[in-house]
């Protein structure tokens, strides 16, 4: 334990307190005096007890004030995530969505370059006899005219 010596309303106590937390009571001291000077200040000289009690009242206040603040600001915190949380399971069964629309598509792409490869050979292969029948034709009408 460290010993501290401070001063609250210019007397000087010596206090105890944690090693290492010599400067943090020294703020709090000089915080409370300050506070404490302000309200003797504004209500004049109405004794030391009230005066202590009215500051401990303010500042436990201002505590509960602030405490009640952050409670708010939890909740909101907890609502805006709780929607981010929402948003961000949309997104991804959105995105699953998608995947599946896009794969059927790259299946049906898959399937149609596949009947236009079916249909370009059975094209070819009609071409390739359609030019064989009218050689043979042309053949036969060439063998036509020299007969005559």
């Amino acid at each position: 334990m460290a010993n501290v010596n401070i001063k609250f309303n210019n007397k000087e106590y010596l206090l105890s307190c944690d090693d290492g937390q010599e400067e943090s009571l020294k703020k709090l001291t000089k915080f409370l005096d300050r506070k404490y000077f302000e309200l003797k200040e504004k209500l004049g000289n109405i004794g030391e007890n009230k005066l202590l009690l009215i500051t401990t009242i303010q500042l436990i206040d201002e505590y509960f004030d602030l405490k009640q603040k952050i409670t708010q600001q939890k909740i909101k915190l907890d609502q805006i995530s709780n929607k981010f949380k929402e948003i961000k399971s949309l997104a991804i069964e959105y995105k699953k969505d998608k995947d599946n629309e896009i794969n059927k598509l790259n299946e049906e792409l898959e399937k149609f370059k596949k009947t236009i490869e079916k249909n370009n050979t059975l094209y070819e292969s009609m071409l390739d006899k359609t030019t064989q029948s009218l050689e043979k034709i042309i053949s036969n009408t060439e063998s036509m005219s020299k007969i005559q």
